[in-house]
């Protein structure tokens, strides 16, 4: 809704002038802290540890967090959702890393709602949490045809009405299956593309320098002299294989 507001604001004004950015975000964190405290409760009322950061690779690898854990869970989702409206910066960029953070997600949720598989695994029994791998199997099939008409050369674009809400959906996932870590990794494209932009800025209003030519990162390479399409393909590998490699926290703990 927040990301449709601000399209709806651009369209109807015929500039890229939509929502404030502090308006903007400040929604977001309503929005986010009202999920993020009905799944707090969810959990404390299944028995389950609802402070607690599960930490894939580590033996017994838990931070309880307690009540803090509401203000973590908001910065996973309002970050999360910024982070592929970041990335959405060209033609099929946001949706490849998108549908390969999907996976081991969809995999994780799957797992944790069934008490055999999580207890072998050693992984936190939720209950209801695999059915979300059914929303992600929808969310993955959407994009798949979304793909198909926005790669390079796109002749379709997601905007902030698509951007915000898969970012939102998997970072609302990812709390709710209390696998954050797990999608800092698979999702470590976006991650990339957050943190060039906050070294930009932090670089120039520190020393008055530019760390890259422009960010986000994608720009980057682009004013490198890289075609549009050697970046995006590049990008889905490297998000194909963390992908891949946030699987592997599946045995190794």
């Amino acid at each position: 809704m927040i990301g449709f507001l601000d399209d709806f604001l651009k369209v109807k004004r015929g500039k890229n002038n939509g929502l404030k950015a502090k308006s903007k975000f400040l929604m977001q964190i309503l929005a986010a802290f009202l999920v993020a405290y009905m799944i707090f409760e969810y959990d404390r009322s299944v028995n389950l540890c609802a402070g607690c950061i599960y930490i894939p690779f580590v033996k017994n690898g838990v931070l309880n967090l307690g009540l803090f854990y509401i203000a973590f869970a908001v910065f996973v989702i309002v970050g999360t959702s910024n982070a592929v409206n970041l990335t959405d910066g060209l033609d099929g960029l946001a949706t490849g890393p998108s549908l390969t953070t999907i996976m081991p997600l969809a995999i994780f949720s799957y797992i944790s709602g069934n008490v055999i598989f999580s207890h072998y695994l050693h992984l936190p029994y939720i209950a209801g949490v695999g059915e979300l791998s059914v929303l992600l199997s929808a969310l993955a099939g959407s994009l798949l045809g979304f793909l198909w008409y926005n790669c390079y050369p796109a002749e379709i674009f997601m905007g902030d009405t698509g951007s915000l809400a898969i970012g939102g959906m998997l970072g609302i996932v990812a709390v709710a299956i209390k696998e954050e870590v797990v999608l800092a990794i698979a999702g470590g494209i976006f991650v990339m593309e957050t943190l060039s932009v906050i070294i930009q800025v932090a670089s120039y209003k520190t020393r008055g320098e530019r760390v890259f030519r422009m960010a986000p990162i994608h720009h980057h390479f682009e004013l490198k002299g890289w075609p549009e399409s050697k970046v995006i393909v590049r990008f889905w590998i490297i998000s194909l294989v963390l992908a891949l490699l946030s699987l592997t926290a599946l045995k190794l703990r």
